[in-house]
């Protein structure tokens, strides 16, 4: 590999050299590029911190020697290690937004930032005063509804404080520290008596069986962020046992469970949820009002005990 990187000189060599190895390696796309060419592109155009848009005309602009040594050691730890583009550059993008990103966060991808662009349209009764972001990781999307709501306090909760360390830089990097705060919280436990006009949550999902086979790349990201017990809903259920408790009268949930989405429909066959559809890919997110969530309370804490009782009785 060293040789053959040694001979490159233009951002093109670059970037071809980078196709073809990727595509040979069959590395894993999916933290925010979906194939070989753009993560090529981002990773040697992010390093130089040359922007996306940039003109093909400036693709062959010869590289000075030490940018030629910083391309080839982020394009060795990409294919040798897997390390995710994302992490490479310690920079994603949500909402045409610039987040900082390192390994004690999941990289930004939910499905759940073509809703904010829409300003959740049709499914908020008004708009939201106070928004809630639980399992924020970066941050990214409760800051994102705080670009799309002015006037909204956001709420930024996680279990994992080296998460809520990369939140903050986030917050302070866009600015809203007047109106965006983080809060150490499993689940809801660290905000007792409060409630929102909007719950927002990219919980910890993945069943034992998806994280045993998803792709190097993912074991990159923090294990807390991604899998949550044999099937994925062990937070989920704390979640929906509570959330009534946490809403405004007209309040909303929503929350992506991904895959796991066939675990939800299972365990709650009675529940009315909404599954929610994008223009730009995604699934197994659900909605569901506040009235729903008192509802279904009753329900909601009878499978979450029932969970608990397994899971004591394995012990």
């Amino acid at each position: 590999m060293t040789a053959s990187l040694s001979r490159l000189r233009t951002l093109r060599d670059y970037i071809r050299w980078a196709v073809s190895r990727f595509q040979a390696e069959q590395l894993f796309f999916g933290h925010g590029t979906e194939n070989a060419w753009d993560d090529a592109r981002q990773l040697v155009l992010g390093a130089l911190h040359l922007p996306w848009e940039m003109s093909d005309s400036y693709l062959d602009c010869r590289l000075e020697a030490d940018e030629c040594e910083h391309l080839q050691n982020l394009l060795r730890r990409r294919i040798e290690e897997r390390v995710p583009t994302a992490y490479l550059l310690g920079q994603a993008w949500f909402c045409g937004l610039p987040f900082i990103v390192d390994e004690r966060v999941l990289i930004p991808r939910s499905p759940i930032g073509e809703l904010i662009e829409h300003r959740f349209e049709p499914w908020l009764p008004g708009t939201p005063k106070r928004i809630l972001d639980l399992c924020t990781g970066s941050g990214c999307i409760g800051i994102s509804c705080a670009y799309e709501f002015l006037e909204a306090e956001v709420v930024l909760a996680d279990i994992s404080f080296d998460a809520l360390e990369v939140a903050n830089r986030n917050i302070e990097q866009h600015g809203l520290e007047e109106r965006v705060y983080t809060v150490q919280s499993d689940g809801f436990d660290g905000l007792p008596n409060q409630r929102f006009d909007l719950i927002v949550s990219n919980p910890p999902y993945v069943d034992a069986e998806d994280f045993a086979d998803m792709p190097d790349e993912f074991h990159h990201e923090p294990e807390l962020g991604l899998a949550c017990g044999n099937d994925g809903l062990d937070l989920v259920r704390r979640m929906l046992a509570e959330a009534a408790d946490h809403l405004t009268d007209d309040g909303v949930l929503i929350v992506e469970v991904g895959n796991s989405q066939v675990h939800v429909q299972a365990l709650y066959p009675e529940v009315d949820f909404t599954w929610l559809e994008f223009t730009r890919g995604g699934h197994g997110v659900f909605l569901l009002a506040a009235q729903q969530c008192r509802k279904h309370q009753a329900l909601f804490r009878s499978r979450l005990a029932e969970s608990l009782s397994v899971l004591s009785g394995r012990a």
